[in-house]
C-alpha cells in the first residue's frame, strides 16, 4: 500500500500575517523562516492525527481489494471519491464507477464500501494494481479548518520560532508543548 499525494494544498491553514501577529514579530526579515514553520507544523499536524487540513487531492494504491470490498481509507476527513482504477501489467487502467462505492468520507476511518461488487475485479499487476483517487481536507479554505487545530498550528509554529537550536540524541530535549497536544486531543483516532 502506497499513498501519494497528487495534488498539495491552495494555502496554509494560517497565514504569514496571523503567524506573525501571534509570533509579535515586526518587519520582514523573518518571513521565510516563519513561513517554512507554519508548513512544517502543518505537515506535523497532519502526519500525527492522520488529517489533511486544507483540501488536497491523493491517490491511495493497493496490492488486492480487502475481503468484504471494505476499504479504509489512510487519511480523513474524504470528500469525495475522484476515481476507483484496477491497473494491469501492461500499464493500462480500467476505470470502475464511483457511484458503485458508497464513501464514509467522516468515519474513524474513512471507508470505501463497495456496493455493486465491483470489488471483486481483481487487479492482474502484482503490486499497486489498485488505485483509489480521493480528495481530503476539511475544505479550501483555512476558516474550514477547526480553531483548536488552527491554535495549536500556530503554538506549534511559536515553540519552534523559540526553539531553534539543534538537538543532540540522547540529551534532553524540547518536547512539542503539552497545550499542542491537549487542543488536538479531540482528533485523534482512538483504538479500542
Amino acid at each position: 500500500m502506497s499513498l501519494v499525494m497528487t495534488g498539495g494544498p491552495a494555502l496554509e491553514p494560517v497565514s504569514l500575517a496571523e503567524a506573525k501577529a501571534h509570533l509579535r514579530v515586526d518587519g520582514t526579515a523573518e518571513d521565510a523562516l516563519i513561513q517554512s514553520l507554519i508548513v512544517t507544523s502543518r505537515l506535523h499536524i497532519e502526519a500525527a492525527l492522520g488529517l489533511a487540513l486544507i483540501t488536497q487531492s491523493w491517490s491511495y494504491f493497493l496490492d488486492r481489494w480487502p475481503k468484504a470490498g471494505r476499504l479504509q481509507l489512510p487519511l480523513r476527513p474524504v470528500a469525495a471519491i475522484a476515481h476507483v482504477r484496477v491497473w494491469n501489467d501492461e500499464g493500462t487502467s480500467d476505470s470502475l464507477d464511483p457511484a458503485s462505492f458508497l464513501l464514509d468520507g467522516h468515519g474513524m476511518p474513512p471507508r470505501l464500501v463497495s456496493l455493486s461488487g465491483a470489488a471483486e475485479i481483481a487487479p492482474m499487476r502484482a503490486a499497486n494494481g489498485i488505485e483509489i483517487g480521493f480528495t481530503a481536507g476539511f475544505g479550501a479554505a483555512t476558516d474550514d479548518v477547526p480553531a483548536p487545530i488552527r491554535h495549536a498550528l500556530l503554538l506549534l509554529v511559536a515553540h519552534w520560532y523559540e526553539n531553534r537550536e539543534p538537538v543532540q540524541i540522547g540529551v534532553g530535549v524540547n518536547a512539542v508543548p503539552a497545550m499542542v497536544s491537549d487542543l488536538l486531543a479531540p482528533y485523534r483516532r482512538r483504538r479500542l
